[in-house]
């Protein structure tokens, strides 16, 4: 049994359903669903009453949280009394989203938490950098995490999930992403890129047979692009202080909107490597601050 299988387990009690304790916890729905059954199996007794239209937990269900939970509290108290500072290099990749969001912040943290610990930066795009990691080129990376081709050597731990929108020029008056996407042309966000696919999928999904006009892998040149009026395009959410550069329209595009999930990313024999495990803090300590 592992400790992860408990902590799915009070997720999916506190938001009462597998399908939103999966998103939560960065899993599929049938991922969570198979470490519940794996934690019947250990205790040998059912922890849900599936008989109905809703999964309900039982009462060994919740008796059984209730007794880990003062458990899970004191070994996350026992993790968070690390030793108190990494020491050495880490060659860590980036890509230039973070760089230029998340990552002068962490990198201020580092300074401060972990004086010994030098970083040796490397900027580029997610699938090199997962490569590179792959390679022992580099020790971690903050990346894009890809929907699929994940590999049993290598340890992901999910640090945001980040929203797509539409972003149009500041003077247009279209209501919808599709009426946008009628009356401009479509600045293409990179493909080669995993957001670039995803904000191509939404884009032929809202506005068929839209032709794309330029292609760039730059949301800065985006943004600039847009506010000059060559186009509308759909991309990550701006940072705040980029949004504020431009004369831009955001427009929110629903539930259905595409996302990325941005992950650290180390090979799985140094997950527990203290400067992976600083990395890991000093970026999550980040994203609180740039949400």
């Amino acid at each position: 049994m592992k400790i992860e299988a408990l902590q799915s387990l009070q997720t999916v009690l506190a938001t009462g359903s597998f399908v939103r304790a999966a998103g939560d916890l960065g899993l599929t729905p049938s991922a969570v669903s198979l470490q519940m059954k794996q934690l019947e199996q250990f205790f040998g007794k059912p922890l849900f009453d599936r008989s109905g239209r809703v999964v309900q937990p039982t009462p060994f269900a919740l008796e059984m949280a209730a007794a880990v939970r003062q458990s899970l509290a004191t070994i996350e108290g026992f993790r968070a009394r690390r030793a108190p500072s990494a020491s050495g290099v880490l060659r860590l990749g980036v890509i230039p989203s973070v760089q230029k969001m998340a990552m002068p912040h962490a990198l201020r943290v580092l300074q401060n938490d972990h004086p010994d610990l030098v970083i040796q930066l490397m900027l580029d795009v997610s699938a090199t950098l997962q490569t590179a990691v792959k390679a022992g080129r580099i020790d971690a990376a903050i990346l894009v995490r890809p929907k699929t081709g994940g590999s049993g050597r290598l340890h992901w731990c999910d640090l945001t999930r980040e929203n797509f929108v539409l972003l149009a020029p500041g003077n247009s008056t279209g209501a919808t992403p599709r009426q946008l996407l009628r009356q401009y042309p479509w600045i293409r966000y990179d493909v080669a890129l995993t957001g670039g696919r995803a904000a191509a999928d939404y884009v032929r999904r809202t506005c068929p047979g839209t032709v794309c006009r330029f292609e760039i892998a730059s949301t800065d040149a985006i943004a600039a692009m847009v506010a000059a009026g060559l186009g509308v395009s759909v991309v990550p959410r701006l940072r705040e202080r980029l949004r504020e550069s431009y004369a831009l329209r955001e427009i929110d595009l629903g539930p259905k909107a595409p996302t990325r999930q941005i992950s650290l990313l180390a090979r799985r024999a140094d997950e527990e490597d203290r400067r992976i495990l600083a990395v890991e803090d000093a970026f999550r300590a980040a994203y609180e601050v740039v949400k």
